[in-house]
């Protein structure tokens, strides 16, 4: 069982999402944390945390300390409040707890993310939980990497093999992901059959991000494949 609580500190993250996970650390602490401990849950080398501590110094946040001693955070610092009602806040905790199900590490690490946020700016509730049955992460995929392809609108070429066994080779233009519990599907336009074709992620033995994109086409494929598989949805 998962509940938005139960979550861990690390993962990999961009440099604001980082900075503002080391305020969210130091905030939390009751004495120094070195450069070192910061770095291991971040996941980054501590020459790293030493730039952005110096870097958020430099934006005036109230950080005391030094390489080699430790840093911590001068009280009365804090950070805009968001307000949710009891409701609201219920949502939320299910909704981040059930990313857990998709079978996509991207979305997971994000999720945590997203929890330690929030329960620094409201109260969450920690009696409501989410199994964590669902979709298997696939093994040869990283989903971080197709739904940057959707954002970005560019072109894949994919070796897929279907449900009977058979591999082929498509470029396709992804513009869509689907989570339901049991699978994932990510939705293409699949130049090689020259229509829409779901393909399960799971199923791509392998995969290269093209430099060749589809600019502009995305929302449009996506309203067409809505029409014709809204039982998808």
């Amino acid at each position: 069982m998962v509940g938005c609580r139960k979550v861990k500190e690390g993962s990999a993250v961009t440099r604001s999402t980082r900075m503002f996970e080391i305020i969210q650390l130091l905030r939390r602490a009751e004495q120094p944390r070195t450069a070192a401990q910061i770095a291991e849950i971040l996941e980054v080398t501590p020459r790293t945390i030493y730039r952005d501590i110096a870097s958020l110094q430099a934006m005036r946040v109230p950080i005391d300390g030094a390489a080699g001693v430790g840093y911590i955070m001068r009280p009365g610092f804090d950070l805009p409040p968001i307000n949710f009602d009891i409701e609201e806040a219920e949502a939320v905790t299910v909704g981040l707890a059930m990313i857990v199900r998709t079978g996509d590490r991207g979305l997971k690490e994000a999720g945590r993310r997203a929890c330690r946020k929030l329960e620094e700016a409201t109260e969450l509730s920690n009696a409501l939980f989410s199994s964590t049955w669902g979709a298997a992460e696939p093994d040869s995929v990283d989903m971080s990497d197709l739904r940057a392809a959707i954002r970005q609108e560019r072109k894949l070429s994919v070796s897929y093999r279907d449900g009977n066994g058979e591999e082929s080779r498509r470029i396709i233009r992804p513009f869509a992901m689907v989570y339901h519990s049991e699978a994932i599907v990510l939705a293409a336009w699949c130049e090689l059959r020259n229509d829409f074709r779901n393909f399960r992620p799971d199923r791509i033995v392998s995969y290269t991000l093209l430099e060749d994109d589809f600019a502009g086409q995305g929302e449009a494929l996506r309203r067409e494949w809505m029409q014709s598989y809204a039982e998808w949805l």
